[in-house]
């Protein structure tokens, strides 16, 4: 059941409605949006090729525009994720998902994963669009963990994101609680996705201290939220 403070719109409003798979078609993008619009989700996440579609169907709505950028490995250069970047701010995206650069991170470049991180933000913010990074939890250490969250801070993301969905595991009430724990004092916010099929999964996740879901499951959760 949701908690006495959550209504269901509530619980919307903190959904990131996610369709990021290889095979989605123009038809299942317009039809995501019209579920945004309908539910009230915060964003609809889609693949950048499909941000103008998205655009066209949410302008004037409340739902947000969302794309990923260096998706899902975070492997491409920062002048890539960059132009990227500033491709789908042009093209009416206002929430900007990047994937960091994993490897880096393990191999121990932190100022250059910042680096990377910071070329990003800047674009962001110029154009007051908003940043969540991804970290991707499953492949990292307790203590990378914390480190990519500080490093994502310090670069200037608005909110660290536990996962692609696309790699080994998602999100987990642990990763979440941690780095939650990491940014709070920064004021930057958390987003879990990856594995959020329920609604016991969403509030599992809120209950962590997640500011943001990302869910393909959204309709499914709002569903047994509305019947509860």
């Amino acid at each position: 059941m949701l908690p006495k403070k959550w209504t269901p719109a509530q619980l919307a409003s903190c959904i990131d409605h996610t369709l990021l798979k290889a095979d989605a078609t123009p038809e299942a993008v317009e039809q995501l949006c019209k579920e945004a619009i309908e539910y009230g989700f915060a964003s609809v996440c889609i693949n950048p090729v499909f941000v103008p579609v998205a655009h066209k169907m949410l302008h004037g709505e409340s739902p947000k525009v969302c794309t990923v950028i260096g998706f899902p490995l975070g492997a491409n250069t920062t002048a890539t994720k960059v132009a990227e970047t500033a491709e789908a701010i042009e093209a009416g995206a206002r929430e900007i998902d990047m994937v960091m650069a994993v490897g880096l991170l393990k191999a121990g470049q932190q100022a250059e994963v910042e680096a990377d991180i910071r070329s990003v933000a800047e674009i962001c913010k110029k154009h007051n669009a908003v940043l969540k990074v991804i970290i991707e939890t499953a492949l990292l250490t307790l203590e990378e963990k914390v480190v990519a969250s500080r490093l994502a801070s310090a670069a200037g993301a608005d909110f660290v994101k536990t996962s692609t969905g696309f790699s080994t595991g998602g999100a987990t009430a642990g990763d979440v609680r941690l780095m939650k724990t990491t940014v709070a004092e920064h004021h930057v916010k958390v987003k879990a996705s990856g594995g959020i099929r329920t609604l016991e999964d969403a509030l599992a996740m809120i209950e962590a201290g997640a500011d943001r879901l990302g869910a393909s499951a959204g309709v499914a959760i709002l569903a047994e939220a509305q019947s509860a």
